[in-house]
């Protein structure tokens, strides 16, 4: 007997040779992918739970590589205003951020998630361990790091007080199923030498990743040249914090020669093409990374800065994004998008031997668009539809962990959306006020 079977499906495995099974199956058993093929299986195998794909596309979960989550609670507030982050956001942080508002918004940003199919998401934020209350109790995925930062924050009266915190959180979390703890100072400029080297010593203490923004802002880039004669990766190279385990959040800032240290340090890149664009950052040199063969995947960034979670409407920006920058139409076929969002967010996070294909023995997280929306059709090539047709409304069906937790494009527990709308809408005016007064 199997757990669950899936049907009548078009699989792209996203295995090293991006092997397609059409009109194929595939077998749950556990919290594992037991089989893979063709309809032969049916004979084979026996379910109480069988899915019927329909003609549908069989991916990978998808992998946010980057977010904030609890800030969707502010999305759309202050979208235009010039030097947010510490003339609106912080602010803004400090007055309203509390252990109810991190939790009330991981749990709406992560729902937003999982209706998007995204699987698997790594976060930075305040009581960071609320986020993985919320993770937990929705089934998903989570590499998840409290923020480090040089002066008091919405959860610790001193400045740095996040390292303290890390090690409790790590602790508390690093024998979890579905949440990996992780390290997350802020940024180069938020953090002097000594703090990012504690940072460093507690991740590997712990074999835990490290995750910090990198070569974001323009300031972050000068302040480096002018005190330290370097480069931000150059700098970070030079106190030893750069390793495996280390997610380099945007990396826009970057020469070759940071590309070739990043490289070396096998170093993990989250590519944020929204909001980078939206906040017009710059685009990122991907096309480079890609090419040397990097750890790469896909990041939404806060809900504050590219206003959405999902990564499906970041596979279509990274297309049109680096074809026009490079001016070449050539750049990165459809297939290598859907990489970057499955396989490619595994190797950053160094679970490439879990998650992030269709192969026998990894975790049965999956996910099913439908193909009978008018913007699916024609159907031609997998690959490019779900790039360049689809949005987060085709995703029918969720698996996290074996787990079904979207079904018929509704969570399987429906009445937990209708309980966080009511409870977003009662902060909602206090949220508003005081940003006015900002």
């Amino acid at each position: 007997m199997a757990k669950s079977i899936i049907k009548n499906v078009n699989i792209l495995t996203m295995n090293a040779d991006k092997d397609i099974i059409e009109n194929g199956v595939v077998i749950l058993k556990d919290n594992l992918i037991h089989d893979i093929g063709n309809e032969d299986l049916l004979t084979k195998y026996l379910s109480d739970n069988i899915i019927d794909g329909k003609n549908g596309i069989l991916i990978p979960g998808m992998i946010n590589t980057h977010t904030h989550a609890s800030m969707v609670v502010f999305r759309s507030l202050g979208d235009d205003v010039p030097n947010r982050l510490k003339r609106y956001i912080f602010p803004l942080e400090k007055k309203l951020v509390n252990k109810e508002l991190v939790y009330l918004g991981a749990k709406y940003g992560i729902i937003e998630m999982l209706l998007g199919g995204v699987t698997t998401f790594t976060d930075m934020y305040f009581f960071e361990d609320e986020v993985a209350r919320a993770a937990k109790e929705l089934g998903v995925r989570g590499v998840l790091g409290e923020t480090i930062i040089n002066f008091s924050s919405p959860d610790s009266e001193e400045a740095y007080g996040g390292l303290d915190y890390c090690e409790w959180f790590i602790d508390k979390w690093k024998d979890d199923n579905l949440i990996i703890p992780a390290v997350a100072p802020h940024a180069p400029y938020t953090n002097d030498k000594h703090h990012l080297q504690l940072a460093g010593k507690l991740s590997e203490k712990y074999n835990v990743p490290i995750m910090m923004h990198v070569a974001e802002m323009g300031y972050e880039y000068d302040q480096c040249l002018e005190e330290y004669d370097m480069t931000p990766v150059q700098y970070l190279d030079s106190i030893g914090i750069l390793s495996e385990r280390f997610i380099s959040a945007h990396s826009i800032l970057v020469s070759d020669s940071d590309i070739d240290i990043l490289a070396k340090r096998k170093v993990g890149i989250s590519h944020n093409v929204g909001a980078n664009s939206k906040g017009a950052k710059g685009v990122a040199p991907i096309t480079k990374i890609y090419q040397k063969g990097m750890k790469l995947g896909l990041g939404t960034d806060g809900p504050m800065s590219g206003n959405t979670l999902d990564i499906v409407t970041q596979m279509s920006l990274v297309g049109k994004i680096h074809k026009l920058h490079n001016k070449d139409r050539s750049l990165f076929p459809a297939s290598e998008i859907l990489e970057m969002a499955t396989i490619g967010g595994a190797r950053v996070l160094n679970m490439d031997n879990e998650i992030g294909s269709i192969e026998i023995g990894k975790k049965a997280d999956l996910v099913l668009f439908e193909t009978d929306s008018i913007n699916m059709q024609p159907l031609y090539d997998y690959y490019s539809v779900l790039v360049y047709s689809s949005n987060p409304s085709n995703v029918d069906t969720v698996i996290v962990d074996g787990k079904i937790l979207v079904k018929n494009k509704q969570l399987v527990e429906s009445n937990i959306m209708d309980k966080v709308k009511q409870q977003l809408k009662m902060i909602k005016n206090n949220i508003l006020e005081i940003s006015k007064e900002l």
